[in-house]
C-alpha cells in the first residue's frame, strides 16, 4: 500500500548511522532493499539509491583514510623504533612484523646480500614455520627475490608456482613449497640507487596485491634500508672510535716508552759520566728491566753478574752480531756488545723471556753504553800500559843504571816493583815476527782490568803480573795456583793469549821476583825457558823453568837443586823415611850397574829377587815410565845431585 507522505529521511538517517558505526558494505544495500519491501515510491527509492551510492563512496573513503592512518601510524612507529633502538635485529624484526600485519599476509621476511658468497640469505622472518625456507639462499636473478635484487623494482605474483616470469630453481621451489606459499610480493631495499636487500610479504593462498599494498611495502622497505645504513654507520663509527682509542693507547704507550727511554738514557749517561764501572751499569739496567743482567767479555769471562757457559751462548752471540740486535735464546735475551765490527763482549738478560719492543730497545741501548764504557776503559788502559811499557822496557834494558829511580817511577805509575811479580815472556808459536803486534794487543787485553803491564821487547812480548798475596815471594818458586804459580800462570796465559790473538802462543815464565835487578834476571830465565820450549818442540805451550825438569835446573838463574831433587825423588825419599827401606840406594845401584840386576844385587849384597821387589815398588811410586830414557835421565841427575849434596 502506497503512502504518498512517506519520505526518504529515515533511510538517510540509517545510512548515516551505518557510516558512523563503520558497518560493512553489505549493510548499506539492506537500506534500499527494506525501502522496496515497504513499497516506497519510486522517487523515494531513487533518492535512497543515490544516497546509498554516496554513502558507499564516503564509506570507501573513510576506510582508505583509516587504512592510511594505520599505515602512517606503522611508519611513524617504525621511525620511532629507528630513533630509539640501536639494535639492528630488533628494528628489522619490527619492520617485517608490521609488513605482515598491515598487508594481512601469512608471512613476511627480509633477505640481505652475502658479498663473500655472491648470493642473498634470509635475514629476518615472521610467520614462517619451515626451517628449510628460513635457511634458503637465493642467487642473483633466481626466483622472485633474485629478480627484484637484479632489477631494483618491486614484483608481485598471485601464484608463484605457476608464474613463469621468474627463474625457478629446485632449491627455491622446494623452500617455497615447504612453507606452503602461493602469493608473494617483494620490494627492493634501496640505498643510493643500490639494492641492499629485499622485503617480502606472502600468503599461503592466491591473492592479488594492490598498488597501495605495494606502495606500503616499499615505504617499509625504505625504513629497513635506513635501519641498515644507520647500523652500518654506527658500526663504522664504533670501528673508527675503536681505532681512535687504539691509536690513543698506542700514542700513550709510545709516549710512556719514550719517557722511560729518556729516563733510562739519562740514568745510564749519568753513570758513565760519574766514572761508573760495568757492574754499576749492569745493576742499573737490571733494575730498569726487572731482570738479571750479566756482562761477559770477549772471551766469555764474567765482568758483571752471574756467568754463563760461553759455548751455550756462541750461536746467539753470532746471531746478534749478524742482525745488529738482541736475540732471544731460550728463556733469556742476548746482545753482542760491539764497537763497529769489534766484539767487546756480551750482555745477557735473564728473568724477562717476554720482552716488548720498548724494553728490547732499552736493553740494546744498554749494550751500546756498555760498549762505550769498555772502549773508554780500554783506551785508558792502553794509554797507561804504553807509559808503563816504557818503564818495563827500561827495566829490562838497564836495571842496574838507576834501581831506585825505576822503583819510584813505577810507584808513580801504579806499578810497585818492590813487591813480587811474575815475568812472562811470550812469542807467536810459529816464530813470525809480523804477528808480534797482534800478540802485543792480545797481551793488553789479557791484562785489562788488572795491575799488570806489558811491552814489546827483543822480538818478544813481556808481561809483568803482580803475585797475589800469599802466593809466593821473590826467593821461592811460588806454589799457589794463580798469579804466584809460574807453571800454572804460564799455561793459562798461553791459552788465553792464543784465544785473544787468534794463533798459538808460547809462554815462558821466570820465577817470582821483586826489585829491578831480580825482575830483569827473572826475565832472562823466562826467555831461556821460552827458547827451551821451542827446542823441545813444545811451541804453543806455557811452562816455567821448574816444569822443564833438569833443563829447568840448567836454565834457571837460581839453580834450585833441592827443589829439583825433591820433585824428582820425593816419593822414594818419603817412603824410605817412613818405612826404613833403601829404595833410593837400590835405584842408584841399578843405574850405576848399567841396569844389570845381577851386578846390582852384588853391589847391594842382597838376593836378586829383593832387587826386583824394590824396583817394583819404585815403579809403583814413580810410575811405569821411570825407566824410559828421558825420565831415567832426570832420575840419574837427581840421584847424582843428591849424592853431591851429601844425601
Amino acid at each position: 500500500m502506497n503512502h504518498p507522505q512517506e519520505s526518504a529521511a529515515p533511510a538517510l538517517r540509517r545510512l548515516l548511522d551505518l557510516l558512523a558505526s563503520g558497518a560493512a558494505t553489505e549493510d548499506f544495500a539492506d537500506v534500499l532493499a527494506d525501502a522496496r519491501r515497504r513499497g516506497a515510491p519510486a522517487a523515494v527509492l531513487a533518492e535512497i539509491d543515490d544516497a546509498t551510492w554516496q554513502a558507499l563512496r564516503v564509506h570507501r573513503t573513510l576506510r582508505q583514510h583509516r587504512r592510511r592512518e594505520a599505515e602512517l601510524t606503522a611508519l611513524f612507529d617504525t621511525a620511532g623504533d629507528l630513533a630509539a633502538s640501536r639494535d639492528l635485529d630488533t628494528v628489522l624484526q619490527a619492520i617485517v612484523r608490521r609488513a605482515r600485519m598491515l598487508l594481512g599476509t601469512d608471512t613476511a621476511y627480509l633477505t640481505l646480500p652475502d658479498e663473500a658468497a655472491g648470493d642473498t640469505y634470509m635475514r629476518v622472518t615472521d610467520g614462517s614455520v619451515s626451517v628449510l625456507f628460513q635457511t634458503l639462499r637465493l642467487s642473483l636473478g633466481h626466483g622472485l627475490g633474485g629478480l627484484v635484487a637484479q632489477t631494483a623494482r618491486p614484483y608481485a605474483t598471485p601464484d608463484y608456482r605457476t608464474d613463469e616470469r621468474f627463474h625457478h630453481t629446485g632449491t627455491i621451489d622446494a623452500g617455497v613449497l615447504d612453507e606452503g606459499l602461493v602469493a608473494i610480493i617483494g620490494v627492493p631495499l634501496l640505498l643510493g640507487g643500490q639494492v641492499i636487500g629485499v622485503l617480502f610479504a606472502a600468503d599461503r593462498s592466491p591473492r592479488a596485491f594492490s598498488p597501495d599494498e605495494v606502495a606500503l611495502l616499499c615505504s617499509l622497505a625504505a625504513h629497513a634500508a635506513i635501519a641498515l645504513d644507520t647500523a652500518k654507520s654506527l658500526a663504522d663509527t664504533r670501528a673508527a672510535l675503536a681505532e681512535l682509542n687504539a691509536a690513543n693507547e698506542l700514542v700513550r704507550a709510545h709516549s710512556a716508552a719514550v719517557q722511560r727511554a729518556e729516563q733510562a738514557h739519562d740514568r745510564l749517561t749519568d753513570l758513565v759520566l760519574r766514572g761508573a764501572e760495568v757492574p754499576d751499569v749492569a745493576a742499573a739496567v737490571a733494575a730498569l728491566l726487572g731482570g738479571e743482567i750479566a756482562v761477559l767479555d770477549a772471551e766469555g769471562e764474567p765482568l758483571a753478574g752471574r756467568s754463563a757457559p760461553a759455548a751455550e751462548l756462541a750461536e746467539a752471540v753470532a746471531a746478534s752480531r749478524a742482525e745488529g740486535r738482541s736475540v732471544r735464546h731460550r728463556e733469556q735475551w742476548v746482545c753482542a756488545v760491539l764497537a763497529g765490527h769489534d766484539a767487546l763482549g756480551t750482555m745477557v738478560l735473564r728473568g724477562r723471556p717476554d720482552l716488548d719492543d720498548a724494553d728490547r730497545r732499552l736493553f740494546e741501548r744498554a749494550s751500546v753504553v756498555t760498549a762505550l764504557l769498555l772502549l773508554l776503559r780500554r783506551s785508558v788502559a792502553e794509554t797507561e800500559n804504553r807509559i808503563r811499557g816504557d818503564l818495563l822496557t827500561d827495566l829490562l834494558t838497564a836495571p842496574e843504571r838507576d834501581p831506585a829511580g825505576l822503583t819510584a817511577r813505577g810507584r808513580r805509575l801504579g806499578v810497585d816493583l818492590a813487591r813480587p811479580h811474575l815475568v812472562l815472556v811470550a812469542e807467536p808459536a810459529d816464530g813470525k815476527t809480523d804477528e808480534r803486534g797482534r800478540l802485543a794487543g792480545a797481551a793488553r787485553r789479557y791484562l785489562f782490568g788488572s795491575r799488570g803491564v806489558s811491552a814489546e821487547h827483543a822480538e818478544t812480548v813481556v808481561l809483568l803480573t803482580p803475585v797475589e798475596s800469599g802466593s809466593g815471594g821473590s826467593g821461592g818458586s811460588g806454589g799457589a795456583v794463580g798469579a804466584g804459580d809460574p807453571e800454572e800462570t804460564a799455561r793459562q796465559a798461553a791459552e788465553r793469549l792464543a784465544r785473544l790473538a787468534g794463533f798459538p802462543v808460547t809462554v815462558g815464565a821466570g820465577r817470582p821476583a821483586a826489585g829491578p835487578s831480580a825482575l830483569a834476571a827473572s826475565y832472562g830465565e823466562g826467555l831461556r825457558c821460552l827458547r827451551a820450549l821451542r827446542v823441545l818442540g813444545r811451541a804453543g805451550e806455557g811452562a816455567s823453568a821448574r816444569a822443564l825438569g833438569f833443563l829447568g835446573v840448567l836454565l834457571g838463574d837460581g839453580h834450585d837443586v833441592d827443589g829439583f831433587v825433591g820433585a824428582t825423588l820425593g816419593p822414594l825419599l818419603a817412603y824410605d823415611a817412613r818405612r826404613g827401606t833403601e829404595l833410593v840406594r837400590t835405584l842408584r845401584a841399578y843405574f850405576d850397574c848399567g841396569g844389570s840386576l845381577t851386578r846390582a844385587k852384588d853391589e847391594l849384597h842382597v838376593h836378586v829377587n829383593t832387587v826386583v821387589q824394590r824396583l817394583d815398588r819404585v815403579e809403583a811410586l814413580l810410575g811405569r815410565d821411570w825407566n824410559q830414557p828421558e825420565r831415567s835421565l832426570e832420575l840419574q841427575l837427581a840421584l847424582r845431585l843428591q849424592l853431591l849434596a851429601g844425601g
